[in-house]
């Protein structure tokens, strides 16, 4: 396969489209864990239900990210980006109408399918229509989306919630995805030109992947209500076993995998996946943190919104910079700053046997420093992806990158979530919430480990790739 040549350079304008689509993501993903409370008293379902629900998204956008980004490559960046926004719009429109469990989770459904076209299409145009200093000035812009959109979406979504509504979030989305489309229209279509043996679709690999991702979660949220010894339970840990077995069984034989293993052989790409991962499992901070100062310290949304102020502003100021630092020394020693300031932060909102006025001036900060450690590892960590990836694959590379970020969040925040509501079912809240967020602290530590062991010292590692292209 060879990458299909043009002479279209990005603008600003492909940009701002492709910002704007990454942020339809966040406003109907990040968004809800910051109105879990209002959802709950408005739709009135069980709290395992809105973990789910919450979980759904990321892990679908997960399961699906990879498959979408061989699509991608194959079929037209372009073409799954615009499928992404109508997928986006559909699934947004569902939850506007929801007035129960149901429609609210197909909708989720729907939404991580959207974001599986939309993260690794949108990231392959980057690397296509971009070159050195532009596109990593492309791929900052692209961060602020994802890594700030998390932020800025939250505190977004907490004032809509609580002053015309929750269901105006997804109504907002739904205008974004529209603008998003228009924006990115008129940009030349960006494919692999195929040669040779296409080889079949790996179906059985994308089967084995989906049952055991889907009972993992489902140990995870409803592990506690099923009961952790339960018949219910233990069958699907064992699906979960047994399956991920036969997946990496199948995939290690198949020369044309759902899951790539030979980009693994690169230790940069490996080490810059596994601590996406582990990073973007610290999602679960803003669940545990938001539902604890609404519930526990008498919050409303938008109030708890404004503590992730300091968040919002350092993440989107930090990537940037990240950018500049990754120029000057490289990509390791920002990516290792940025999950240490990440882990500092939660640490210091996980302090909740402090007094009132105290404890908000912690989460304050910790929240300012968590958007700075994210806002500096989060160029430096996508360039390191994608530089490292063979342009021919580059949107399956980008694909499962952007299924560590998924899954990392999809994971993290069920698991924060389930750690949260078992001990606050026995009614110390307080420690509840410290629990869960130095749950979050340790998947910070772990991703910290991996960019140490994995990341190579060297600017020069980070382009090994580049020269042979």
């Amino acid at each position: 396969m060879q990458q299909e040549q043009t002479t279209y350079k990005g603008t600003n304008r492909l940009i701002i489209g492709i910002v704007f689509g990454v942020l339809t993501f966040w406003l109907f993903a990040q968004s809800m864990v910051n109105i879990v409370p209002a959802i709950q008293s408005d739709i009135g379902i069980s709290s395992d239900l809105l973990n789910i629900a919450i979980s759904l998204t990321a892990l679908f956008s997960g399961i699906f990210i990879v498959v979408a980004g061989g699509l991608a490559d194959k079929f037209g960046r372009m073409k799954l980006t615009y499928i992404g926004l109508v997928l986006s719009i559909l699934g947004s429109l569902l939850i506007v109408l929801a007035h129960g469990a149901t429609l609210l989770i197909i909708g989720r459904v729907i939404q991580g399918l959207s974001a599986a076209c939309i993260m690794p299409a949108t990231l392959s145009l980057m690397k296509t229509y971009f070159d050195g200093k532009d596109r990593q000035r492309a791929l900052s812009y692209w961060s602020i989306g994802s890594w700030g959109g998390s932020g800025f979406c939250s505190f977004v979504g907490g004032a809509i919630a609580t002053y015309m509504g929750w269901r105006w979030i997804f109504i907002i989305s739904i205008i974004i995805a529209l603008l998003g489309m228009l924006l990115i229209k008129g940009t030349p279509e960006s494919k692999v030109a195929q040669t040779g043996n296409k080889g079949r679709f790996d179906t059985w690999g994308l089967v084995t992947f989906v049952i055991a991702m889907v009972c993992l979660n489902l140990v995870i949220t409803r592990g506690s209500t099923f009961g952790w010894t339960s018949p219910t339970t233990i069958i699907m840990i064992l699906v979960f076993l047994i399956s991920a077995f036969f997946f990496f069984r199948i995939e290690l034989r198949q020369t044309n995998g759902f899951i790539e293993f030979s980009l693994f052989k690169n230790m940069a790409y490996s080490g810059a996946t596994l601590s996406n991962f582990l990073l973007n499992a610290a999602a679960g901070t803003l669940v545990v943190a938001n539902t604890y100062v609404q519930v526990g310290r008498g919050f409303t949304a938008f109030q708890s919104g404004l503590l992730t102020l300091g968040y919002v502003v350092c993440v989107l100021a930090m990537i940037r910079v990240g950018e500049k630092l990754l120029q000057k020394i490289g990509a390791r020693k920002p990516m290792i700053f940025g999950s240490l300031i990440t882990a500092i932060g939660i640490a210091l909102m996980a302090m909740t046997f402090l007094p009132n006025l105290i404890y908000l001036i912690f989460v304050f900060i910790g929240y300012a420093f968590f958007g700075l450690g994210l806002g500096i590892y989060a160029t430096p960590s996508t360039d390191t992806a994608v530089s490292n990836s063979p342009e021919d694959k580059v949107g399956v590379a980008s694909g499962i990158y952007k299924m560590a970020s998924s899954l990392g969040g999809s994971f993290g925040v069920a698991i924060s979530a389930t750690v949260y509501g078992v001990i606050a079912a026995s009614g110390n809240i307080e420690v509840a919430a410290m629990v869960g967020l130095l749950t979050n602290v340790a998947f910070c530590v772990l991703s910290l480990l991996a960019v140490i062991f994995m990341t190579p010292q060297t600017k020069k590692a980070v382009q090994t790739v580049q020269t042979n292209e």
